[in-house]
């Protein structure tokens, strides 16, 4: 009888351990729920006139190097490209959208010009992969700027081929005219500052920075100035 109420003992810790580490595996914070997806974008002061969207893979990496910007006000984690209504990150994550994962800047250009977050963008990005960025793949991860009118997308053209002129590979960024934003849950909003340790982990196990490295050299995760078109 002792054996026996040992071994029963045994097996519920292996199925705790195992539940336990399925959800720390899958869920970062929270469950995939309506009113997990129900949060809006934060308020914003009246000074905050213009919005900028990019997709340069996991939008957890894209948030930190805007949040860092003074003149930035806030980034929202979200998902566009796509032609479903208000997706959810389960959907979005596993390719049954034709969205990809994109980071909405919300900025006061009077401290800070389009120009400079499209530099950002750029050395934050694998410029020549189409089908993912670095070890997160499928058209759901594809890099891209969305232009929110004519002066947007001029200059994010322009910056392409600036980037273009910097390398013999085609550049597989997209500038395509926004359409849509639909904010991810609001446990993806943030994320790096609520849960540190695993978002490093992600990040360095995922082979960004080191690709980035790769790419840009000093210039990667910085906003230096891109070189005039040749």
């Amino acid at each position: 009888m002792h054996i026996s109420l040992r071994s029963s003992w045994i097996v519920g810790l292996m199925l705790l351990s195992l539940v336990i580490g399925g959800l720390f595996f899958y869920a970062p914070g929270a469950p995939d729920s309506a009113d997990a997806r129900s949060a809006s974008p934060p308020a914003l002061p009246a000074a905050v006139s213009d919005t900028a969207t990019f997709a340069g893979g996991c939008f957890w990496c894209m948030e930190p190097p805007y949040d860092a910007v003074e003149g930035v006000a806030a980034t929202v984690s979200g998902f566009s490209g796509g032609t479903e209504v208000d997706p959810s990150y389960r959907e979005v994550a596993r390719g049954n959208t034709s969205h990809t994962e994109v980071v909405q800047v919300l900025y006061d250009s009077t401290q800070v010009s389009y120009e400079r977050l499209l530099r950002i963008y750029w050395h934050n990005v694998d410029p020549f992969d189409g089908s993912g960025q670095f070890c997160d793949r499928g058209s759901q991860y594809r890099p891209a700027i969305f232009s929110h009118n004519a002066r947007q997308h001029r200059l994010a053209l322009q910056s392409r081929a600036q980037v273009a002129g910097q390398f013999d590979q085609e550049i597989a960024v997209d500038v395509v005219p926004f359409d849509a934003f639909y904010a991810a849950e609001q446990y993806h909003q943030n994320y790096y500052t609520k849960n540190p340790r695993r978002y490093k982990n992600y990040r360095e196990g995922c082979g960004r920075d080191a690709r980035l490295q790769d790419i840009w050299g000093a210039a990667a995760g910085t906003d230096a100035p891109l070189p005039s078109p040749q």
